[in-house]
């Protein structure tokens, strides 16, 4: 077992621990997802012999293979939350226990044709800059998406989730990622998942409520070269 990954890990959780202590919050509340983004299966395999039960990958790919080599654990939950597209939606279905990454109805359509043995959850990419290129639905758009997302029958609106925009205070940008939940909540009021935060601003997150953390190389080490 890497020692380095286990007193990362745990150093991490300390962090976690501080800064729901800090916002007045239940820790128990707050599910820690670890990336691990170009790393083995192997390494899953070790952080779910330290207690990890969820992780998260950003390319359909990665996701497909990774579950398939470490299919004989059945407790992890894995999280697909990068950019989803409509031509891997059934790929992505079929690995996926969650999808972070529906920012339009197309997707949503897509994903939910493509069906499965229990409803996937799901959560809306929220655009916090002012990029339109970026992945994401505009603030403005948020309760309107909720509404097809709603309608589809194999899929279960569960929230929202965002990253923070590199140029502006994480905390000021997830003050707006917590009015586009509330939104979201008018349409399904038990849609109460925030998935916020990373390694450099989840406290910040945490603050402003989030439920789901996404942290990578504060846990994992240094991303490997990609092949």
């Amino acid at each position: 077992m890497d020692t380095a990954l286990a007193d990362r890990l745990a150093a991490v959780d300390e962090r976690i621990r501080d800064a729901a202590r800090a916002a007045h919050r239940d820790v128990d509340d707050i599910t820690r997802i670890v990336v691990t983004k170009f790393h083995p299966a192997a390494l899953v395999a070790e952080l779910h012999a330290l207690g990890v039960r969820d992780v998260g990958e950003n390319r359909q790919q990665e996701l497909t293979a990774k579950r398939a080599e470490l299919a004989g654990i059945p407790d992890l939950t894995w999280h697909f939350i990068g950019q989803a597209q409509t031509n891997k939606a059934r790929a992505v279905r079929a690995a996926a226990d969650a999808v972070h990454s529906v920012d339009r109805a197309r997707i949503a359509d897509a994903l939910d044709a493509a069906d499965g043995t229990a409803p996937l959850d799901v959560l809306l990419q929220v655009n916090l800059t002012d990029d339109t290129g970026r992945g994401g639905v505009a603030p403005g758009g948020v309760e309107q998406v909720a509404v097809h997302v709603a309608g589809l029958p194999s899929l279960r609106l569960r929230g929202v989730m965002a990253v923070a925009p590199l140029d502006e205070e994480p905390a000021r940008a997830f003050v707006r990622l917590r009015e586009c939940a509330d939104a979201v909540r008018t349409v399904v009021p038990e849609a109460r998942w925030i998935s916020a935060g990373m390694t450099g601003d989840f406290p910040e997150a945490i603050a402003m409520g989030a439920t789901h953390l996404r942290i990578g190389s504060a846990i994992t080490g240094p991303r490997p070269a990609r092949d």
